[in-house]
């Protein structure tokens, strides 16, 4: 099949967490022998740290000044597309949803990867611009990172037909054990660009413990974190770990920390790729709690809960032995159920249950 994707990004992770997925789930697409084109605007913050990345043979990355620029080459991309697919967080993506919908693709989809975001906007009556104004109802299909109520959400709020979960994953070819890199050792890390809805948890869940253990290490790493952030003398941090840095950093931890955006948790059934991530590469894990967890992770066996500064704490008192267990559970789950290629073959077969056959424009 040939794919056509309207996204925010494929060429930079910097401030974002889209790309990544994107790396993993095109590969394990075209390595299944798929082609893919990937429209992504063309915008300063993300020309000035592109990532370097492999990219396969047959995905096109198709950076565009603006849909007017580019009229002609988007066009010409859909009309030989058998997917057609925008996603939340889209530039210009209501004009973009429109183009795809007046296209000829015989599959026309939308992947919210934010939808407990795109939902409490609507509820705030916030105009949420990566929507077409009529909902989602033009739409073949459409899919979700996130699952559980989020799935009712997009059917009784924007008129989805045929809303389903295709939730995060990991690239086991880009995420996997590495060696102990010192500059990215501690006792606990965390990973994650600076959101204003993570901040009471990073307080509770490690601000707080660094204050109470002073003498261990706590690292966190990412951007656009504020001048005013509480930093501690045992608080290190690294202004943002590009994708091919991240096995060294979680490699390198203890303990690594998963927060979850508020309205994500709020929610529920919002498994992170960074939780992935982490797993596969042999990252013991403590997270934030959300309904649906113990469906992905065994709670005490392949991750740990925590929902106070206490549960932390104590997380950081496990014997290693238990730690590096519990690691390894983790990432034997992660690599048989949660991998890009899994998600691949999920699309195929959402794909294939829609009449679209594999291949068709071949």
């Amino acid at each position: 099949m040939k794919l056509v994707i309207f996204g925010l990004a494929l060429s930079s992770s910097w401030g974002n967490g889209h790309a990544t997925l994107w790396r993993g789930l095109l590969r394990a697409l075209a390595e299944r022998g798929h082609s893919i084109t990937f429209f992504e605007r063309d915008v300063p913050y993300y020309a000035a740290h592109r990532d370097r990345w492999a990219q396969p043979r047959n995905i096109t990355l198709a950076l565009y000044k603006d849909l007017a620029h580019d009229e002609k080459r988007i066009a010409r991309e859909l009309r030989s597309a058998d997917v057609a697919m925008v996603t939340s967080f889209c530039p210009e993506g209501a004009a973009v949803a429109e183009r795809v919908l007046n296209s000829a693709a015989p599959l026309r989809c939308f992947y919210d990867l934010d939808t407990p975001v795109t939902l409490q906007a609507l509820d705030a009556g916030e105009t949420v611009d990566y929507l077409p104004a009529e909902g989602l109802g033009g739409f073949d299909l459409v899919l979700s990172y996130t699952g559980g109520r989020a799935l009712k959400g997009l059917t009784q709020r924007l008129g989805a037909r045929n809303a389903v979960p295709l939730y995060g994953f990991v690239d086991p070819s880009a995420h996997r054990p590495a060696a102990i890199d010192p500059a990215f050792f501690a006792d606990l890390s965390y990973l994650g660009t600076y959101a204003a809805d993570r901040q009471p948890q990073l307080t509770e869940l490690f601000l707080r413990p660094a204050q109470a253990l002073p003498a261990q290490r706590f690292l966190i790493g990412g951007a656009m974190y504020p001048q005013n952030f509480p930093w501690a003398p045992n608080i290190y941090f690294v202004r943002h770990v590009p994708p091919e840095l991240h096995p060294p950093f979680f490699s390198s931890c203890r303990l690594t920390l998963n927060i979850t955006r508020a309205a994500m948790a709020a929610y529920g059934w919002c498994p992170s790729g960074r939780l992935f991530e982490a797993a596969a590469c042999g990252a013991p894990l403590i997270s934030d709690v959300w309904e649906g967890l113990d469906s992905f992770f065994d709670p005490g066996e392949e991750i740990l809960f925590a929902s106070s500064e206490a549960d932390v704490l104590a997380a950081l008192a496990c014997p290693q032995t238990q730690l590096r267990r519990m690691a390894a559970q983790a990432r034997a789950r992660v690599m048989a159920a949660h991998t890009a290629a899994h998600r691949a073959e999920q699309l195929e077969q959402l794909f294939s249950r829609m009449a679209l056959p594999l291949g068709s424009r071949s």
